[in-house]
């Protein structure tokens, strides 16, 4: 786990070394170990290195494979390492380190950039090709580690962080008013680009090819997520004991580490899991958890601290525990902080993931997360069954747009924005961006149940994953953590895409049945809590039962009372200050207006208070150049 930044100039200039040095500085936290750096001609390459597999200097970056040929920067883990380092051997190249970075320079040497298709495991790669002179990036199936770029038809910048490519003295600063309105309708972008003008992320599974004289990026898709072909003839059992042993696997190789490995452990099943599978190999593994300080908190949000069930589960496994009691004031100090090391602003509120990866830093540097169970295996039933009765594809498609406009629905988009970005935005753009998450992919059918909820999963797992990933890989490293997710391993993932969807939904031939036009409203998506019905069972040996019957509960501050209690003065003198930076594209009053509401308890608005913060600061630091 690292951070990787560079240059490489298309027109043939040559690249200044104090530009790579300075860019590379930007994102020092992530790789608080050492640094390195590439420099020839018309490219050059960063690297910070947070040193897991093989800490000695052997393993540092960036790396030139044995022939020559391949100079490589790498940011990420790749598990499946050791066979493949095992079958490259048998063709003639040696290795004197213990390294994953090493077997990905003799496995360019030995089969070229097709051999990224062979990794198991999260990675953003930048390979310079110094025989044929053309630059190389590729990410990740699933997105995992960032990589972002700017290419302006000469120069192509990219950095494991925003922050390292807005050193580039040729890169002006500007808001793009594009991602500005989709991140205010999904909370979210589902588009590759940024709130940066010009900025944009590398896809998941893509790799790109650069050299002298292109001006323009080809991008090159080499896997995409398939749930339309389901195993009909698996039994119930057969999905329960691979998903088992899939999961026991992946845990086994993720925790491949020369440094501490710990797992975090809320009251849920997902982490819950890890922790139960990782403790067979670890004795005294080390588990965190954050709580909320709650005696001013009503309502559901009273429940929202798991610190009970996560002492449950330590108790149970014996871990070595630590906890973290996250309160009201907590936000106004870590606020800024966290907005400055997400910089692309995504899903929701994020400040506690910033806080409980800073304790586990201080006494691991890998932690195990649970991210991916709940997209895998239908842990949002909620979700889906708001389409589940869709007749077509154009009723599927307004149902659930309707629902996935998070945050301001397209009608309310005149009061949101100033008159001048109003005017200048599309607001078609975030229907036709949705959609084309779907449309991307021909295999999607929309006539039955079980294909509207293949293609919610499908959904999910390529716009709301990513978000969560982004976050925790960016909150994460702020503190020098490296974040590992074993539900999102290659062999796990291709066999959950093959469970049908019966065995992932307990009521599933029940749900066929409602008549929605008979229920009360208050009730229609009420009582839907049985996603992930294979997984609980095949967890069911080895979790106590409290936490195998525990109902869905995410990660989360109670944000709603706080806003309207102890919070309140600093929500108010943040967004209604009469010099906001945030002013500038968005209407005070609306702001104003949401906030009145939620103070006085007409609507639920922390979604979107959240959001108004977050976008506020942003400015601030990034516009304004405010310190923190």
């Amino acid at each position: 786990m690292c951070g990787i930044a560079g240059v490489i100039n298309t027109n043939g200039n040559p690249v200044a070394f104090n530009l790579i040095k300075e860019m590379t500085q930007a994102i020092a936290h992530r790789g608080p170990d050492g640094n390195g750096f590439f420099v020839n001609e018309n490219v050059g390459l960063g690297h910070r290195r947070l040193a897991i597999l093989d800490t000695s200097d052997l393993g540092a970056q960036p790396m030139t494979s044995k022939n020559g040929e391949w100079v490589v920067v790498f940011n990420g883990c790749v598990y499946n390492f050791l066979s493949l380092r095992l079958d490259l051997r048998t063709k003639g190249h040696t290795f004197i380190s213990n390294c994953d970075t090493e077997v990905i320079c003799e496995g360019l040497a030995a089969k070229g950039v097709i051999f990224f298709e062979e990794l198991d495991g999260m990675f953003a790669i930048v390979a310079w090709n110094t025989k044929t002179k053309r630059l190389y990036m590729s990410r990740d199936r699933f997105g995992v580690k960032p990589l972002y770029y700017w290419f302006n038809g000469k120069t192509l910048a990219f950095a494991s962080e925003i922050k390292a490519i807005l050193k580039h003295p040729d890169y002006k600063i500007g808001v793009n008013l594009e991602a500005l309105n989709e991140y205010f309708t999904f909370q979210n972008l589902f588009k590759f680009h940024t709130l940066f003008q010009g900025i944009n992320m590398l896809p998941p599974a893509n790799t790109v090819e650069v050299k002298v004289g292109d001006t323009e990026i080809k991008h090159h898709s080499w896997w995409d997520y398939d749930f339309t072909t389901p195993d009909e003839s698996m039994s119930f059992e057969d999905a329960e004991i691979e998903t088992h042993r899939l999961l026991k696997n992946a845990v086994a190789k993720q925790i491949i580490s020369d440094v501490p490995v710990g797992s975090y452990l809320s009251g849920g099943m997902d982490s819950g899991s890890l922790t139960a599978l990782a403790s067979e190999h670890i004795p005294r593994l080390c588990t965190f958890t954050a709580g909320f300080e709650l005696s001013e908190v009503r309502g559901i949000e009273a429940t929202f601290d798991e610190r009970a069930d996560a002492e449950l589960m330590a108790n149970y496994f014996k871990t070595e525990h630590y906890e973290q009691v996250i309160n009201a004031g907590d936000l106004k100090w870590s606020l800024p902080r966290v907005v400055y090391h997400l910089e692309d602003l995504r899903v929701g509120m994020s400040y506690p993931n910033y806080y409980i990866s800073r304790l586990a830093s201080k006494f691991v540097k890998v932690c195990l997360q649970g991210t991916g169970g709940d997209e895998l295996y239908g842990g949002y039933p909620w979700r889906y069954y708001r389409v589940f009765q869709s007749l077509d594809q154009q009723s599927f498609f307004d149902n659930y747009y309707h629902f996935w406009q998070r945050l301001v629905k397209d009608e309310g988009k005149r009061e949101l924005f100033q008159p001048n970005v109003y005017a200048a935005i599309n607001l078609k753009e975030p229907r036709e961006v949705f959609e084309r998450v779907f449309t991307f992919n021909s295999k999607l059918a929309y006539e039955t149940p079980e294909q509207h909820i293949q293609n919610s999963l499908y959904f999910e797992i390529k716009t709301f994953l990513p978000g969560l990933l982004l976050v925790g890989d960016k909150l994460a490293m702020a503190n020098g953590l490296e974040e590992r997710f074993p539900f999102l391993d290659n062999d796990l993932v291709n066999f959950a895409q093959k469970i049908p969807v019966r065995h992932k939904l307990a009521n599933l031939e029940y749900k066929k049945k409602i008549d929605e036009n008979t229920m009360r409203k208050s009730q229609k998506f009420q009582e839907y809590d049985d996603g992930k019905n294979v997984l609980r069972k095949a967890m069911q040996k080895i979790l106590p039962e409290k936490i195998i019957n525990r109902k869905k509960q995410g990660f989360s501050a109670p944000d709603e009372s706080w806003y309207r209690g102890e919070n309140v003065e600093y929500v108010k003198s943040l967004l209604l200050n009469k010099s906001a930076a945030y002013q500038e594209f968005i209407n005070p009053d609306y702001v104003a207006h949401i906030l009145d509401e939620h103070i006085n308890k007409k609507i639920n608005h922390r979604l979107l208070i959240w959001s108004f913060m977050c976008f506020e600061w942003w400015c601030k630091i990034f516009l304004h150049n405010e310190k923190i």
